[in-house]
């Protein structure tokens, strides 16, 4: 089983119109219909459409616009306000007080906005000109918004979680679950190396002492409803309440009522509109790169590139703790070029089979795979978190690279552990749902 060069120019011809500047949808689509209709023209281009078409009837493909919209709701309804309170409430007293509220905050949004991009946008705007304020540079403050974002998407219900489980055919119940420790260590390592900043350039505190315990409780209290959200949904669905799509559609609802009637700060008059523009923006996005990642996953399947790679990396290596190091490489290095679910749409039919064969679990492999991706969305050249937080801060990449390399260097090392112990994935979705092949989903 072997490739000509002729075969293989529609993976080149991506990298290039993206380096050219063609948004990465455009290059996926321009590069596998170029293939169809001059490389190989024997099938009819009609095939590929309806590929197009087909890639979008999936059902659960209803969460993505869902958990969109719901994130949307919370900025507007103000419940994203009350889990920055309770976040500063917790962690105001540390050294560096406003930078740890930006990676708490980031960590508890994996439920709200489910988005890196959306969520290092947000907190551009929010936390970063406080941060300058406060006595912290452009330069670090928009370097820990870029990299707390990369937390988000592996706490549930990031859209990446969703859509691994649609190509990789997994339960989103058991995928949501295996990413709150992984989110969790990635927000832990990422505190203590802002902690160690903070003491050497003595960067300020929000707060002169640890609040008692009693104002720290009742602060968990009016933050309660935002808190619970990303639980609520996991139990909604662990004890059979609704589907995921429904859940979507549950979130939704809940963040309308808790944003309306308990913190009144929701008007359908006033934020309708702009909640229905952002979420079609969201979903728009989303859902163009998955489609476009799904045709040219079709021509990577006609010319068998997924049975050859999976070949060669078995000739390769039959551990499977080389392949992962070999795929946390290539990840990493697609992430830094590729939007993170263009990624994982590619990565996933070409590696998950090997994954499979060595003996790696499903949601192992995946959520090493998001983290991977989401490291490289922080990392030069083109990073998109990084042209995210730089466009929004103003602050110069150059500046911006200075202060990024000891969170890149930390959330390597939360990867590696990850890599090396599948338990630390695998507890939480084992413990509510029961391991896999003994009554587990």
């Amino acid at each position: 089983m072997t490739l000509e060069f002729i075969d293989l120019i529609p993976v080149f011809m991506v990298f290039l119109l993206y380096f050219l500047g063609m948004p990465i949808v455009y290059a996926l689509f321009g590069s596998t219909f170029f293939y169809f209709l001059v490389v190989d023209p024997s099938t009819q281009c009609w095939l590929i459409l309806q590929k197009v078409m087909n890639s979008t009837q999936s059902f659960s493909m209803l969460a993505i616009p869902f958990f969109i919209m719901s994130g949307s709701v919370m900025n507007f309804g103000g419940i994203s306000d009350k889990m920055m309170d309770f976040c500063e409430c917790v962690t105001g007293h540390m050294r560096g007080g406003l930078a740890q509220v930006n990676v708490l905050l980031s960590m508890l949004m994996g439920g709200c906005s489910g988005s890196a991009n959306a969520d290092c946008a947000m907190q551009s705007k929010m936390l970063v000109p406080e941060m300058e304020k406060r006595g912290y540079s452009k330069a670090f403050s928009a370097a820990i918004t870029a990299a707390s974002s990369a937390a988000t998407p592996v706490i549930p219900p990031g859209v990446n979680l969703i859509v691994f489980c649609l190509i990789a055919q997994a339960s989103l119940g058991r995928t949501f679950a295996a990413g709150y420790v992984p989110g969790i260590l990635m927000s832990l390592a990422m505190m203590i190396t802002v902690a160690i900043i903070s003491k050497k350039r003595n960067y300020p505190k929000t707060r002169d002492k640890m609040p008692p315990a009693k104002e720290i409780l009742k602060q968990a209290f009016i933050s309660f409803w935002g808190l619970f959200f990303p639980f609520g949904i996991i139990l909604g669905m662990r004890f059979g309440l609704f589907t995921p799509s429904e859940g979507g559609a549950v979130a939704v609802l809940y963040c309308f009522i808790i944003g309306g009637l308990v913190y009144k700060k929701l008007s359908l008059k006033k934020h309708f509109i702009p909640i229905l523009l952002d979420t079609i923006a969201g979903t728009s996005s989303v859902v163009l790169i998955m489609v476009s990642a799904s045709v040219f996953g079709q021509y990577m399947t006609w010319i068998n590139l997924p049975k050859i790679v999976a070949s060669a990396v078995l000739e390769l290596t039959s551990n499977k703790y080389v392949f992962l190091m070999l795929c946390n490489v290539i990840l990493l290095v697609m992430g830094m070029f590729l939007e993170g679910g263009a990624c994982i749409m590619i990565i996933t039919p070409l590696l998950l089979p090997v994954a499979r064969q060595l003996g790696v679990g499903v949601y192992h492999f995946g959520l090493v795979a998001i983290v991977n991706i989401m490291i490289g969305g922080i990392t030069p050249p083109f990073g998109s978190m990084m042209f995210t937080t730089c466009g929004i801060t103003g602050c110069p990449i150059s500046s911006f690279l200075k202060e990024i390399w000891p969170f890149i260097l930390c959330l390597i090392l939360v990867l590696l552990l990850l890599t090396f112990c599948p338990i630390l994935i695998d507890i939480v979705p084992n413990l509510i749902y029961g391991p896999v092949g003994a009554g587990g989903i």
